[in-house]
């Protein structure tokens, strides 16, 4: 059971992994949005956007719903933001502290 859960985690984190996902999810962060807001807030090509919001969608951690043409997409669960915030708070702190060590001819 345990190895289950670390391959699904692992899946999940890779998910997260690239940076136009990250920006795609922080897009999402407060409103479902179409498909094309979404190529339209990134600029960069549809294709490729498209292979981002697939993986997003499965691995679960984005859901998609036809609204007459377009494809609407949305965070399934916002606990991924709790997530993404850790690790921006985890980088920050060791930035800070890098910094200070510079500052102080430690490194």
């Amino acid at each position: 059971m345990n190895e289950i859960i670390f391959k699904l985690t692992a899946s999940y984190l890779k998910a997260l992994s690239h940076p136009t996902r990250l920006k795609i999810l922080d897009i999402l962060k407060e409103n479902e949005l179409c498909v094309c807001k979404i190529f339209e807030a990134l600029d960069l090509e549809q294709s490729n956007v498209s292979q981002h919001l697939r993986i997003l969608k499965d691995q679960g951690i984005l859901v998609s719903r036809r609204d007459g043409s377009k494809i609407m997409y949305k965070v399934k669960d916002t606990e991924v933001f709790d997530i993404i915030d850790k690790v921006r708070t985890i980088l920050i702190r060791q930035l800070n502290e890098t910094q200070k060590q510079l500052k102080k001819g430690g490194i």
